[in-house]
C-alpha cells in the first residue's frame, strides 16, 4: 500500500489521514494501519473514489507505476 500517494494526496486537499477517513466513512485510524497490513478492497475503493484516482493509482508502490 503506497500510503505515501495517499498522504500527497491528503496534502493537495488541505486534509489529513482522519479527515479522509470521516469524509468515506472509515473508521479513525484506519488508514494507518495499512502501511503494516493489506487494507480492504473496499476502503481502498472509497479513498479512490473520493480523490478521482483508480485502485492501481493507490496500490502502486512507485510514481507512474
Amino acid at each position: 500500500m503506497n500510503i505515501q500517494k495517499i498522504q500527497q494526496l491528503c496534502e493537495a486537499n488541505g486534509m489529513n489521514f482522519s479527515k479522509l477517513e470521516k469524509a468515506v466513512g472509515l473508521g479513525n485510524g484506519v488508514i494507518g494501519k495499512w502501511q503494516n497490513s493489506s487494507p480492504r478492497v473496499d476502503s481502498v475503493k472509497l479513498v479512490a473514489d473520493f480523490f478521482g484516482v483508480t485502485v492501481d493509482d493507490l496500490l502502486a508502490d512507485k510514481e507512474g507505476a
